[in-house]
């Protein structure tokens, strides 16, 4: 069992400096399955705050003021470029630290409480127009039909088109999460191994043509427990490969396909809340997301379709 915040920070207190502070942090959130990412990232955050306080500065000691005048000098007086987005990230650090720490009764009071939290909104991705898409699937099917065939380009864009998976959960993806006789035909389980994320699993439809080239695939390669046992740098360059074959403009990726994906749900009218299972996201991201499709579909000139729930 994981431990509390109040277990966590039992043997801190008010007095305490921000080091050791930060450091018992670090095993809070190691202990809550966060990535190594996320915890190089908070961490980080928290050194630079430590750094810009005066170096006996006690937790309990910093308050809202100390906190604006860092984020101030993080934008205006340190000379060192910090992004909207990395400002963001850093302001959610502080608020994620010092909240843990007023939770955990350390601190009489929360001071990143009234700190304002700057949201940002990154640009519209880039993603496949209806052409594109016949061009790209035209040219991985000639290379699946090739005198030197190679199945795999096809059954990975075409998995990552339909399903809208990322690129980690194609890596992840076994041959026992592969069902091709469903009674509602065939389908993809997408697992988890942390139950962190199990709220990212979910079980997605796939076409019967992607079925019969898992099956010609499978043979091929003699494939048994990953569905794709290649590294990630491949799995890139097999996209990549398909785009530069279809002659294609922009650089095929993961990400275009995936955003792809959601956008031809979109504008065939599925249910958004389907469409926000599929791509294993949270009801809060899907509000940003779902603004940027509908952004998409007008930019691509796209008539989203009224939604499968609606008359």
């Amino acid at each position: 069992m994981n431990p509390t915040s109040e277990e966590m920070s039992a043997h801190l207190t008010s007095s305490t400096l921000m080091q050791p502070a930060i450091q018992a942090w670090k095993i809070y959130l190691r202990d809550q399955g966060r990535s190594n990412h996320t915890l190089k990232a908070f961490i980080a955050d928290l050194q630079l705050l430590a750094s810009f306080l005066p170096t006996d500065a006690q937790i309990g000691s910093v308050g809202t003021k100390d906190l604006e005048n860092y984020l101030n000098w993080l934008e205006n007086e340190r000379n060192v470029p910090c992004s909207p987005k990395t400002l963001s990230r850093r302001i959610t650090s502080i608020k994620s630290f010092f909240r843990w720490l007023s939770r955990g009764g350390v601190i009489p009071f929360d001071p990143a409480e009234k700190v304002e939290q700057k949201t940002v909104i990154s640009p519209l991705p880039v993603v496949l127009t209806k052409s594109e898409q016949e061009r790209v699937l035209e040219a991985a099917d000639a290379l699946r039909t090739a005198a030197a065939s190679d199945l795999r380009p096809y059954l990975l864009l075409k998995l990552v088109l339909e399903t809208a998976m990322k690129k980690g959960e194609c890596l992840n993806l076994k041959t026992n999460h592969v069902e091709l006789d469903g009674p509602e035909g065939p389908f993809v389980f997408i697992r988890y191994s942390s139950p962190r994320y199990r709220y990212k699993e979910r079980k997605v439809p796939v076409s019967a043509e992607w079925a019969q080239a898992f099956q010609e695939y499978a043979a091929a390669y003699q494939i048994q427990d990953a569905v794709f046992p290649w590294s990630q740098r491949l799995l890139e360059y097999l996209l990549e490969g398909v785009g530069n074959a279809a002659q294609l403009d922009k650089h095929l990726s993961f990400a275009m396909c995936r955003w792809t994906s959601a956008l031809n749900d979109l504008t065939a009218g599925a249910d958004p809340d389907k469409i926000r299972q599929k791509l294993g996201i949270s009801k809060i991201q899907w509000r940003e997301i779902s603004q940027k499709l509908q952004s998409l579909a007008k930019e691509y000139g796209y008539e989203p379709a009224a939604p499968e729930n609606q008359e």
